[in-house]
């Protein structure tokens, strides 16, 4: 991972623990694909998904995760549960976006709760 992914996924990780979610454990990878974040709120466990974009020239953060990437995403999440030996009431998944904004060393960020499901 490069170093701006990095410092997106800190942020983010900063950004929700202010939020009241208690950092679980992040980078998650199993041989299906990798989780960034995975949080807790309150009874529910959180999987984010952290998008950084410079610019959305080539769509935005949110836009970028399709359905193949969501399909990774959940399938890591149930790897996940499976080898969790945490019982949570509740799961849910997650977005936060991230983009510079013009003139300012804040960046701005989107969080997306539930932003995509099993189906």
């Amino acid at each position: 991972m490069n170093n701006l992914g990095k410092q997106a996924e800190a942020l983010a990780s900063q950004y929700l623990q202010k939020q009241n979610l208690t950092l679980i454990d992040q980078n998650y990878h199993c041989r299906r694909g990798e989780i960034d974040l995975i949080m807790q709120d309150q009874q529910t466990l959180v999987f984010v998904e952290v998008r950084y974009r410079k610019n959305a020239r080539f769509g935005s953060a949110l836009e970028s995760i399709d359905h193949k990437k969501q399909v990774k995403i959940i399938t890591t999440a149930e790897h996940y549960l499976q080898q969790s030996k945490n019982d949570y009431f509740d799961y849910r998944f997650d977005v936060i976006a991230i983009m510079p904004v013009q003139n300012s060393d804040k960046p701005e960020i989107t969080w997306i709760k539930n932003a995509f499901q099993l189906n």
